[in-house]
């Protein structure tokens, strides 16, 4: 049950990325993205694994030590927890690099190997996107600059 509640997490997570990396100009996209719901499904692996070892990881979040993580990731269930946890966590910070850079107008090729990198590793895939933001104007869906002349123009 553990392996296959591992392997569901990623599986529940799969179809937002695809449509975030291969069809992100798709309006049905957009408004999937749209809402911060689509980790639930992922949430709802690690609820299922976590709940019943709530005791035992209860120590180590709030007490943390690097000897109580260890023994407690000895446990195929608490791993998959906190896998199915990592999971989630990064189709949310998938979903805000994809919402952001459709509202600046970054161009899908260039978004598209960063929301790669953001499902292996949305630790260096977070930054990599804000310095991106740094270097590319912020440009509005319609082209516009945003700003306070592209207010006074509405």
């Amino acid at each position: 049950m553990t392996e296959t509640l591992f392997t569901l997490s990623f599986v529940a997570a799969a179809p937002f990325w695809a449509l975030m990396i291969v069809a992100p100009a798709w309006r049905v996209t957009r408004a999937v993205a749209a809402s911060p719901l689509i980790v639930l499904p992922a949430v709802a692996v690690n609820l299922v694994l976590l709940l019943p070892l709530l005791g035992a990881f209860w120590p180590v979040v709030t007490r943390p030590t690097l000897a109580g993580l260890q023994a407690l990731v000895a446990s195929p269930e608490a791993l998959a927890a906190l896998w199915a946890q990592i999971i989630a966590w990064d189709l949310f910070v998938g979903r805000w690099i994809y919402l952001d850079s459709r509202e600046r107008g970054l161009h899908p090729l260039l978004m598209a190997p960063v929301l790669f990198l953001t499902i292996l590793l949305s630790p260096i895939a977070l930054p990599l996107y804000l310095g991106l933001r740094l270097t590319t104007r912020n440009y509005g869906v319609a082209g516009a600059p945003r700003g306070d002349k592209a207010r006074t123009m509405t």
